[in-house]
């Protein structure tokens, strides 16, 4: 196992640990927001998405909304990103059409952009509000490109990931954020600042 498949195996057994209590810690804290630095461009992938789907990809609200974090709707979360991270299987783009940038929703397999997607959806039919549920592109530890899904709740953002199974606060996640949607029209996207020292290598305590 190389080096940073060992990190992130470490990362995924402590992670499922993680109960509603780092949630409340990350209501608290002074990280529990992403911070964007303005406009910038939208993943090729997400423009040909745009393309064929223009109407989930316009203006979502006039004011960003926070979604309040109840019970309910923190158990909301856990069940979508378990059920689908289990339903679907995870394939590249490679290898389901030969080539890369491929963002669609899955049937039965498909990238981590896929899963983001997907989970988006399901969400916004329970009446999440669109505004609040953001794709968003990262780094991982290995320096590849990865996707997400950004939650921006009252509590924080949190991240729904097909790689980790528990629903965790942006930045106890072991990636780098890069850009993610507009929280006001879906077809734009936002360069993240996130200038926090080792935020590729966290492990939760």
């Amino acid at each position: 196992m190389r080096f940073g498949e060992l990190i992130f195996a470490t990362f995924v057994a402590a992670a499922l640990t993680v109960s509603v209590s780092l949630i409340d810690e990350a209501a608290a804290g002074t990280e529990a927001f992403m911070v964007t630095a303005g406009s910038t461009s939208a993943p090729v992938g997400h423009v040909e998405f745009c393309k064929k789907r223009r109407s989930e990809c316009g203006v979502t609200a006039t004011r960003a909304k926070l979604m309040t974090l109840s019970r309910a709707r923190w158990d909301e979360l856990l069940k979508v990103n378990a059920e689908i991270n289990r339903r679907i299987r995870p394939v590249s783009d490679q290898d389901l059409y030969h080539r890369d940038e491929v963002w669609t929703y899955p049937v039965d397999a498909g990238d981590c952009e896929d899963f983001a997607l997907l989970k988006r959806k399901v969400l916004i039919k329970l009446g999440w509000p669109a505004s609040s549920l953001l794709m968003t592109v990262v780094r991982d530890i290995d320096g590849s490109g990865h996707a997400v899904l950004t939650v921006r709740t009252d509590r924080g953002d949190l991240v729904l990931d097909n790689q980790i199974e528990a629903v965790l606060p942006w930045y106890r996640t072991p990636y780098r954020y890069i850009k993610r949607q507009s929280e006001t029209n879906a077809g734009r996207w936002a360069a993240i600042n996130d200038a926090r020292v080792g935020a590729v290598a966290s492990i939760p305590r």
